[in-house]
C-alpha cells in the first residue's frame, strides 16, 4: 500500500470514519475523499441495493481514492447478523449472535460474512459485539449478544475474529468496556451505569481481553458513563477508558473507534470542540460520524486547530496516524487483486 506525504490534512482527516448519501460514485464523495482526505466511510442501509452495486460503489471510492493520492479507504459495515445486517437478499441472513449454539456456528457465520464482504469491496465489519448481557437486566443488547455467561461471549467473540481477519477482513468489537448492562439507549439519550472496577473485571472486560489476545483490528468505545470509573465523561470521550484503561491497562495497540458521534448521547450534551477535544486527548483514533452534515467538515477543522496548537496534540495525532496506515497496510489490498472467481 502506498503512503503519501504525512501533512496536517492527511493526518486529520484519516481519523474520521464517515456517512453518506446514495448508491452511487457523486461529487460529494470524491469532496470527502480528496479535500477532506477522510480515513474511511460507514455503508448504511441508503447506500446498498445489490451486490454488484455495492461492488461498484466500493470500487469507485478505492479508484478515486488512489487517483487522489491518499491512502485506501476502510469501508466498513454493521453486519452482525440478526437484528443488525445492513446487507439484505441475495446476502446470507444469520439470525443473529442469540442464536449461535457453538464454535462451528461463528466460525461460519465469519467464514460466509467475510467472503461476502469481501467480494464487494467491504474491508472492516463492526462486530461482533461483546456485550455480556446478564440474565437480571432487560438489557438493550438482549437480542444482539452472545448472552450472559462471559466466557461464552468470549468464546463466540474469538471465533468470529479470528474467521474474519484470516479472511483478509478487520473485525471491530464493540461496545468498550461493555454496555450489556444497560437498559436505555445511547441512540437517544446517555445512560449510566453505576459500576466499579472490580464489576467490569468480573464481567464485561473478560471477552474484549479475549478479543485483544486474538489481535482485533479495532475496539469501539461505547456512549455510555460509567461513573465509577470516570465520573465526568462516557466512554466514548474518556482518557480514563480509552487511554489509561485499554492502551495502558490492556494492552491495546489496534484502532480505537468512537460509537456514531451523532447519537443522541453525544450530540444533546456536548458541542462538538469539546467532543474533539476528549478524542484527542483520550487518542482514539477514528470519530464516526454517520450523517452527511456540516459535522464532519467542522471536525476536521477542529482536529487541524488542535494539532496546529499543541505540540503534544500533534505527537498523539502522528501515533493515531502510525496505526491507522499500519492497519491499512496489513488489510487493503488493491481491489482488483481479489479473487474474481467469488460470487453471490
Amino acid at each position: 500500500m502506498r503512503i503519501c506525504e504525512r501533512t496536517d490534512e492527511h493526518v486529520a482527516g484519516q481519523r474520521l470514519m464517515v456517512g453518506f448519501d446514495g448508491t452511487a460514485w457523486s461529487p460529494d464523495l470524491g469532496y470527502l475523499i480528496d479535500k477532506l482526505k477522510i480515513g474511511g466511510v460507514v455503508l448504511f442501509s441508503r447506500n446498498l441495493s445489490d451486490p454488484e452495486q455495492i461492488k461498484d460503489l466500493c470500487t469507485s471510492i478505492q479508484d478515486h481514492a488512489k487517483i487522489c493520492g491518499v491512502p485506501p479507504l476502510f469501508i466498513a459495515i454493521d453486519q452482525e447478523g440478526g437484528q443488525v445486517a445492513r446487507l439484505k437478499a441475495p446476502f446470507t441472513r444469520f439470525p443473529g449472535n442469540p442464536y449461535i449454539k457453538g464454535i462451528e456456528d461463528a466460525a461460519y457465520f465469519a467464514e460466509v460474512t467475510a467472503k461476502e464482504l469481501g467480494w464487494v469491496g467491504i474491508n472492516m465489519n463492526l462486530a461482533p459485539v461483546l456485550d455480556v448481557a446478564p440474565r437480571d437486566v432487560s438489557s438493550v443488547m438482549i437480542e444482539r449478544s452472545f448472552g450472559y455467561d462471559p466466557k461464552r461471549v468470549s468464546t463466540l467473540g474469538a471465533a468470529v475474529i479470528e474467521g474474519l481477519q484470516q479472511a483478509g477482513i478487520m473485525a471491530v468489537a464493540k461496545h468498550f468496556p461493555g454496555i450489556g448492562r444497560t437498559t436505555s439507549d445511547s441512540h437517544v439519550e446517555m445512560p449510566a451505569l453505576n459500576v466499579d472496577m472490580a464489576d467490569l473485571e468480573s464481567i464485561d472486560l473478560i471477552p474484549f481481553k479475549s478479543a485483544i489476545r486474538c489481535k482485533v483490528s479495532g475496539i469501539m468505545l461505547s456512549h455510555i458513563l460509567y461513573a465509577g470509573i470516570d465520573p465526568l465523561w462516557p466512554a466514548s470521550l474518556s482518557p480514563v477508558i480509552a487511554k489509561t484503561l485499554l492502551r495502558q491497562g490492556l494492552g491495546f495497540n489496534g484502532l480505537v473507534l468512537t460509537d456514531d458521534l451523532d447519537m443522541g448521547a453525544i450530540e444533546k450534551n456536548y458541542a462538538l470542540w469539546t467532543v474533539v477535544k476528549q478524542i484527542l486527548s483520550a487518542e482514539i483514533d477514528l470519530a464516526l460520524v454517520c450523517h452527511r452534515t456540516k459535522k464532519i467538515e467542522q471536525t476536521v477543522e477542529h482536529i487541524l486547530k488542535t494539532i496546529a496548537d499543541s505540540a503534544e496534540a500533534r505527537r498523539r495525532a502522528g501515533s493515531s496516524w502510525e496505526r491507522i496506515m499500519r492497519m491499512k497496510k496489513m488489510f487493503i489490498v488493491p481491489f482488483g487483486d481479489r479473487d474474481k472467481s467469488r460470487r453471490l
